[in-house]
């Protein structure tokens, strides 16, 4: 399995993990606000992933992992939020947030390399 295929199945565990975790918060309204913000960027790495797969240049391909590198870490954001302010516990949050942290690192990393590699080719045409 190549890396596109890892991640995008990856990604969509992961917004379905997300999913269930707004299933199960409170209903409070701190609650609703905060899941919907996670809800959607949660579901978005996913989706934004797959469309980044979908790229028709390099260029595009670097700026669509930097929309899935910004959603990923915005999740982590809005369930460190549900933890700090007791609205979810962290023992039941943490493998998700955990994962929502190893996604973020995954891409930032994949878009840097993405962006040598870029620039790399750039150079050899420029000669």
């Amino acid at each position: 399995m190549n890396f596109n295929d890892e991640y995008r199945e990856r990604t969509k565990k992961f917004a379905l993990r997300t999913i269930k975790l707004y299933q199960c918060l409170p209903h409070s309204e701190e609650a609703r606000i905060l899941g919907k913000q996670l809800l959607r960027s949660g579901t978005s790495v996913g989706a934004n992933f797959r469309s980044a797969c979908r790229a028709r240049s390099k260029a595009e391909y670097i700026s669509k992992l930097g929309i899935v590198l910004e959603e990923a870490d915005e999740s982590s954001y809005w369930m460190e939020l549900l933890i700090e302010a007791g609205i979810f516990p962290e023992d039941r949050l943490k493998s998700l947030y955990n994962e929502s942290v190893e996604l973020t690192k995954v891409f930032a990393v994949t878009k840097k390399t993405s962006n040598i590699k870029k620039n790399k080719n750039k150079r050899k045409d420029d000669i």
